[in-house]
């Protein structure tokens, strides 16, 4: 009988040769900045930003890397948003940091109350690009053409409130989403107007009522 190996229980060095490398320590917040810390902690080696009834949100707050723009690469985390309501979250990438510290650009977006789940989104700028089970190519004019990735699509085979794994490959104008190892959304980005093929990682917690959101295992490989 073989050996069943956990992927999420890999050791580091078995990350490093696949290429991928950790940018999260798992005991601290080194290497991320935010304005406002006062949301933000580490607790049972993740990432952990919380809105409770005593400290509520009204502006999304951002956990931005430091490690500069990201061009041509993969991202690995895994994550959970966790709330008794309808709630907002996720993770910009190739994205712009403004001047009051929002964020504008790429987004891996999800929605505990919304029928697309996880989708790929253009934060203050186009909004949707692809929702769970599409496949979008947008033209040199910003004309998309979409077509249905049949697996993702029909009753969610994860929940967002339990750990689940997120892998997002960037290559030019290709973004593809993958959860717990299958192809979720993609979008072909030819639109030069809008387009980003470079840009800030930031971990984003959506304004709105009490939740908990965590990230763990986060692993980048630039390409």
């Amino acid at each position: 009988m073989g050996i069943v190996v956990c992927a999420l229980c890999l050791p580091a060095v078995v990350a490093e040769e696949t290429g991928f490398q950790p940018i999260f320590d798992g005991k601290t917040l080194k290497g991320w900045e935010t304005p406002d810390p006062s949301y933000w902690s580490v607790e049972d080696g993740a990432i952990t930003a919380k809105i409770t009834t005593e400290h509520p949100c009204t502006v999304n707050q951002y956990l931005v890397w430091e490690g500069g723009e990201l061009a041509d690469f993969e991202l690995k985390l895994t994550f959970r948003n966790v709330s008794s309501d309808p709630v907002n979250g996720g993770f910009q990438f190739r994205s712009l940091l403004l001047p009051n510290h929002d964020v504008k650009g790429y987004q891996v977006d999800n929605d505990t109350g919304g029928p697309w789940l996880v989708r790929l989104y253009d934060e203050h700028g186009r909004d949707d690009l692809a929702l769970r089970g599409q496949h979008t190519v947008i033209d040199a004019q910003g004309q998309r053409t979409i077509t249905p990735i049949p697996a993702a699509e029909g009753e969610p085979k994860f929940k967002l409130g339990e750990w689940h794994e997120y892998h997002l490959i960037c290559h030019g104008p290709h973004l593809t989403l993958k959860v717990n190892g299958e192809t979720m959304a993609e979008v072909e980005d030819n639109d030069p107007k809008e387009q980003d093929f470079k840009g800030i990682l930031a971990l984003q917690l959506h304004s709105g009522p009490p939740m908990t959101v965590q990230f763990k295992n986060i692993q980048l490989k630039k390409n």
